[in-house]
């Protein structure tokens, strides 16, 4: 692997749980070329966590921490989610002030999403207990200003990052990329996925991995690739795959002189344009500091395949 010139310039990372994370984990791990580690924390909140079927401690992740500083991990990031059940205020802010405590270098700071029939383990709850409206985005507002004031930049949607991180200068610079785990700080044209549900991105197509472990390691031991589903993209995906991530990583977006989807997409974009969350002018749309807070929103206008199916609405989650 050492001597390999394309294995040297990739980008490794994986998530790990800080529950069942071992010493041993990191190192393996380390040796392979792995530098960048994600912790899935959720929330620090005991009641949220047992609703969600989620545990670890402040212990657990000051630990892999830890270990992971001492072998050599260049970057570690958090996974924070607000819209829990159970989640409040007051308990959103002890999870961000035990987040912030420990000082990773990144932040992604995601909105639930409630599907419980992809997800069985989120029937420990009802919709009842969930925040919604209002009361969710104060704990977004709650959580991204408390990230701030700690001296996070907002780096695009979701993600923060310390200054002088990977993904803070790639955001300075214009290099910054988005895929299916989130913002990277190059442009990754192939993302392979290892493990249980994990998605590969090759550009012009995608294709997921099975969702349970027996059939995955079934099809390990066969010489199979473990993927049971993928889509190849045609011209019109690419266009709008395009858009979507010069909007997400730039802020801008150029559309193509005289393309059949403008009238579309402008069209859509019109009511943004009203609230003062995008700035239309010709064929070049711009977001704004105001909408940057809602760029899921600005790149679902681009969406074609999503408008095509709003009759299957509530299999996607809401922005905020």
């Amino acid at each position: 692997m050492a001597g390999n010139k394309k294995t040297q310039d990739a980008s490794f990372s994986f998530e790990a749980h800080p529950a069942n994370t071992t010493r041993e984990h990191l190192q393996t791990l380390y040796d392979l070329g792995f530098k960048r580690l994600s912790l899935g924390i959720q929330d620090f909140d005991e009641k949220v966590q047992y609703v969600i079927n989620r545990h670890q401690t402040v212990e657990d992740v000051s630990r892999v921490m830890k270990e992971a500083r001492q072998i050599g991990y260049e970057s570690i990031n958090f996974d924070l989610i607000y819209g829990l059940p159970l989640q409040t205020l007051d308990s959103i802010k002890h999870t961000l002030n035990l987040s912030l405590k420990l000082s990773p270098d990144r932040i992604s700071f995601y909105s639930y999403a409630h599907v419980p029939w992809i997800k069985p383990g989120q029937r420990r709850f009802t919709e009842l207990d969930l925040p919604v409206g209002k009361a969710k985005l104060e704990l977004y507002l709650q959580g991204k200003a408390m990230i701030q004031e700690a001296g996070y930049e907002d780096v695009g949607m979701d993600h923060f990052a310390k200054k002088g991180d990977a993904l803070f200068e790639a955001n300075v610079n214009g290099t910054l990329h988005r895929n299916f785990m989130g913002y990277a700080d190059r442009y990754t044209p192939l993302m392979i996925g290892l493990g249980v549900s994990a998605i590969s991105d090759a550009w012009t197509a995608f294709g997921q991995n099975v969702k349970t472990v027996e059939e995955y390691h079934d099809l390990i031991r066969q010489g199979l690739l473990p993927v049971f589903k993928g889509h190849f993209l045609n011209d019109e995906d690419l266009t709008i795959r395009q858009y979507i991530l010069d909007m997400m990583c730039r802020g801008v977006v150029n559309l193509k002189p005289q393309h059949e989807l403008n009238e579309r997409f402008l069209s859509r974009l019109s009511p943004l344009e009203q609230d003062q969350l995008i700035r239309i002018k010709d064929n070049t749309i711009s977001i704004t500091p105001t909408g940057k807070s809602f760029l899921r929103n600005v790149c679902m206008a681009f969406d074609e395949r999503l408008q095509r199916r709003q009759e299957r609405d509530n299999l996607f989650s809401q922005a905020i």
